[in-house]
């Protein structure tokens, strides 16, 4: 068991006492762990893992796979033919269920196996500083992730991954994505001391940090001089802002790197969630700028992320759509099993007087009902597509059912930040005074940005800067802003301080020193720079101007756009260093609109899904506002944006016809997710959720199908059925298509085995009625199965028809019982007209000759119909719609050969079958024309049962 102080509530505790107090109960200190001491600490508490992260072994897995209802029919079967003497065909079922045991455990062990191959592509080591002994300096040096303890001091840096919960013994300008837990696309600023968290009241004097969520949308201000994020502000949307204030709110942005969103979390007091201390930093989430050094607090099963494990409050996940139509299809299939064998005993005893000598029989055609394949057929098929999407690299199946599911789905549900968005911004427009647009806007933003970052010597430059630097180089003109102009002096952002000022000269500034000219150029949130401004295009710039530029920035921000506004101001050269109080008597030059950079496929892959008929629904923590721009730019329609708090005030039989009309929903925590994902199934969709952060884990353990993108958070990774190994999400596509053709493969045997079987035991039926011996022995019955098994075994290599792969496909159990009862009635008609041809046939023949061959005409009767069946209803389409593929071109040949054969092969006798007048073959040529002529006829109406 990993370490977890007071019953994982030790991250709360943690951050409530001093540094000081935090080390002393760790029994660490800034210089890190003894060697010894953490070697101790690592036996006594385990290692730092996710519980239950260990995937199942092979030996494990394959005593777990008989409990398919599949499997057990079988199994069940078997047992009836063992206590029947019927060993042969107790046999035969015994090597079945043990091929598809093997295939299935196979192919999900081997998804296991890429599943980890993938998460060891991810970095698996911190930076840790320990000491040998106790009075030896402190040593830095890479450990494995896996192997640090409570107390050991972590190194953080640009590009790190948080390996525990850790208190921070020092930060600079640290700011941390914590997109993984909390569903923000903004990094959060991160502070050593927990007194450093800027001022951020409300009207009436809460922390904003400290203010829990009123329930409302937010009210927030524009963005700061980098990375802004849309969050939830206290009190309501009349109180939170002022009038024309954007729906965008972020902390200052220390000295100029990413911002700090002040998350709507209580910070402490009783039921705090950890997430809202500022001098934590969590397993899971990254570091996006700056430094800084921590102490492990929680590891394993103790840390924050761990606890967001899936269904860990206990609630079963629901069955998906693959286990309700199996469970439907096997059900149905056991009552007509106990019906037969009894129903055979019965009339042969009351009209031919046998007694249990037809036991065997009774068996026979029982197991004759079954389809022994459909365990290894849908094995096979889900295997097959398994295996060619993880082949290509773009898709691994954790669980091999849920490539049904994934067929099936007709609502996909997705997280906006990390799936449809990146999480890096990009230039939306750029705006002056007058509301056109202005290339000159961008240029002065970009000499902000550039000599901002130059001069403060940022290890990484911020996000915002580097969209405006880049967007700067792409539009004319460009110009170098290294030969432009250069960097004097840089003032950057800082707690309480939302915009940075660089200011610059042309470079060798000739003119005589008194003459020379500074160019102050500032950037930030569109408030704070604009009561900065006194001129706005030339003219002065008065408080009714003031005041519509700000409701125009609300405005921009309303759209989801992070604003940023820019200004100037020329000042007489001077040598002593420039300060805040220099920033006024601004030119107002205009806004910068920035918006999350979609992922390159994500419009294709929407545009795809859309004409697959699959209806995507974005469900995101992000402002209304941010997704539905989002939704805007990928091609899909958002409607009416619905928040959280409009589903917490909603029944759910409510939330169900909402759902179904609703594209985006907003400001969503993690149980309000789940509750729409179980609002749509229970509306009767088929629903899949793709998410890669913790809070994704509660809808994805509520969907039908759990998706994860390669870059997911680990945890989420390990839960999901199905993770994208490619960045591309038109991916996603192609293995619903490849569910969709191993689900038509499954449905297109299921058609023809159980109509056939149908048609073959109602045959059976009559023949033991009307014939005084048994119509086939069961030896015939049984290599008859086998014939039919293995032949019927290619069906799961079929190609099923383009129009299969343009709708939902799943098994549906009384579409499938209405076609086999109607085939099967048609099959019946065959094989009873059969009979007739094979009395005119064989009535010149003695009785025991006569015996031996209506069983072999009734025997090359099958498999040629069953062949034909094969051809015909194989897909439930047209022949002309393509090719019959290899494999069924020769199982059908093979079939037909055997049938027309194996009577005439020294085979035949000891099977108790002669060989046929040749009038019987040309008669029986007759009947199967007829009978593919009706199956023609009969195809049309009933080619649905997926």
């Amino acid at each position: 068991m990993a370490w977890a102080p007071e019953a994982r509530t030790a991250v709360v505790r943690g951050a409530d006492g001093t540094t000081l107090e935090v080390l002393r109960a760790l029994g660490s200190g800034p210089r890190g762990l003894v060697e010894e001491q953490a070697e101790e600490r690592l036996v006594r508490h385990g290692e730092n893992t996710f519980p239950g992260r260990r995937p199942d072994s092979w030996p494990r897995r394959f005593a777990r796979s008989p409990r398919d209802p599949f499997t057990a029919v079988l199994l069940v079967l078997g047992l009836v033919s063992a206590a029947a003497a019927a060993w042969g065909t107790a046999c035969v079922i015994a090597v079945l269920v043990t091929v598809s045991c093997v295939l299935r455990t196979t192919g999900e062990h081997r998804a296991d196996r890429s599943a980890a191959a993938l998460r060891d592509l991810l970095a698996t080591t911190a930076t840790v500083r320990r000491r040998a002994t106790a009075g030896s300096p402190p040593l830095t040096r890479e450990l494995p992730v896996d192997q640090l303890v409570p107390g050991d001091v972590v190194l953080l840096a640009p590009g790190d991954v948080v390996p525990a919960d850790l208190r921070l013994l020092r930060a600079t300008a640290l700011t941390v994505h914590e997109a993984a837990l909390t569903g923000e696309s903004a990094p959060v600023e991160k502070y050593a001391d927990a007194a450093r968290l800027p001022d951020r009241s409300g009207d009436d004097g809460t922390p904003a940090s400290a203010a829990p969520h009123s329930g409302h949308d937010s009210g927030t201000t524009t963005a700061p001089c980098a990375s802004p994020a849309p969050i939830r502000h206290s009190g309501t949307d009349a109180d939170a802002a002022p009038e024309g204030t954007a729906p965008e709110a972020t902390a200052p942005c220390g000295d100029g790197r990413a911002p700090a969103p002040v998350p709507d979390r209580p910070a402490s007091g009783p039921g705090a969630s950890p997430l809202g201390h500022p001098h934590l930093c969590f397993q899971g989430s990254s570091v996006v700028s700056g430094s800084g050094s921590g102490v492990v607090v929680a590891t394993g099963a103790g840390t924050v992320l761990s606890g967001a494990l899936p269904r860990a409050d206990g609630r079963r996940r629901p069955p998906s759509p693959f286990d309700r139509s199996v469970n439907g299809i096997a059900w149905t299939l056991i009552r007509f099993t106990l019906l037969t064998a009894p129903l055979v005993l019965i009339a042969s005893a009351l009209l031919r007087g046998r007694g249990l000598e037809t036991l065997p029989f009774a068996v026979a055609v029982a197991v004759g009902l079954t389809p022994e394949m459909l365990p290894v057929v849908v094995t096979t098929a889900l295997a097959r597509g398994a295996a060619l999407l993880a082949r290509d690299g773009e898709v691994i199946v954790r669980r091999l059912p849920a490539l049904h599911d994934l067929g099936a789905v007709d609502v996909l549900c997705v997280d906006k930040t990390g799936t449809l968005t990146e999480d890096r911004p990009v230039l939306a427009l750029t705006e002056g005074p007058d509301g056109r647009e202005d290339p000159e806007v961008l240029r002065w933003a970009a000499v902000n940005a550039l000599w901002t970052l130059h001069l403060s010597e940022l290890p990484v430059p911020d996000a915002l800067d580097e969209a405006i630097l880049d967007a700067a180089e792409q539009c004319p003109p460009g110009g170098d802003l290294f030969e432009e102009f250069e960097g004097i002096e840089a003032l950057p952002c800082g707690p309480g301080r939302r915009l940075s000022t660089a200011v610059v000269r042309p470079p060798g500034d000739p003119r005589f020193a008194l003459a020379a000219r500074h160019t102050l150029v500032v950037k930030g949130a569109p408030e704070d720079v604009l009561e900065r401004c006194a001129r706005a295009a030339g003219a002065e710039l008065d408080a009714t101007g003031r005041e519509r530029l700000v409701r125009r920035a609300g405005e921009l921000a309303a759209e989801g756009l992070r604003v940023l506004a820019v200004a100037r101001a020329a000042r007489p050269a001077r040598a002593r260093p420039y300060t805040p109080a220099d920033e006024r008597d601004l030119d107002f030059v205009g806004f910068v609109a920035l918006s999350d950079a979609p992922a390159p496929t994500a419009a294709e892959a929407l545009a795809v899904l859309a004409r697959h008929g699959v209806d995507v629904k974005v469900l995101t923590g992000d402002h209304p506002g941010t997704a539905a721009r989002v939704c805007r730019e990928l091609g899909l329609a958002p409607g009416e944006v619905v928040t959280g708090d409009r589903i917490d005030a909603l029944a759910d039989a409510e939330l169900a016809g909402l759902a179904a009309r609703t594209t985006v929903f907003a400001r969503c925590a993690p149980e309000h997710k789940a509750r729409v994902v179980r609002a749509l199934r229970a509306a009767g969709h088929t629903t899949g959720f793709l998410g890669d952060g913790v809070n994704d884990l509660a809808a994805m353990g509520s969907a039908d199908v759990g998706i994860c993108p390669r870059d997911g958070v680990d945890v989420v990774r390990e839960a999901a059925d199905v993770v994208l190994a490619s960045k591309d999400l038109t991916a996603l596509d192609r293995a619903i298509v490849a569910g969709r053709r191993s689900t038509g493969n499954i449905a297109a045997y299921l058609r023809i085995a159980l109509s056939s079987n149908f048609g073959n035991v109602i045959a059976m039926l009559v023949a033991g009625l009307l014939l005084p011996f048994l119509p086939m022995l069961p030896a015939q019955v049984l290599v008859q199965n086998l014939c039919f098994d293995a032949a019927q075994l290619a069906l799961a290599f079929d190609r099923p028809g383009p129009g299969a792969q343009l709708r939902p496909a799943r098994l549906r159990p009384r579409a499938l019982l209405r076609f086999v009862t109607g085939f099967g009635l048609l099959n019946a008609v065959a094989d009873v007209a059969t009979f007739g041809v094979l009395a005119l046939a064989v009535r010149s023949l003695g009785e025991e000759e006569g015996q031996s061959a209506f069983h072999a005409g009734w025997f090359t009767e099958n498999l040629l119909t069953q062949a034909l069946v094969m051809l015909l209803l194989r897909s439930g389409r047209h022949a002309a719609e393509g090719r019959v593929p290899g494999p069924i071109r020769l199982a059908t040949a093979a079939l037909a050969v055997v049938g027309l054969l194996l009577p005439l092969s020294p085979l035949g006798p000891p099977l108790s079958m002669t060989p046929l007048p040749p009038v019987y073959y040309g008669l029986l040529a007759l009947v199967l024309v007829l009978y593919g002529l009706l199956l023609a006829a009969a195809r049309r109406p009933a080619r649905r049962i997926t």
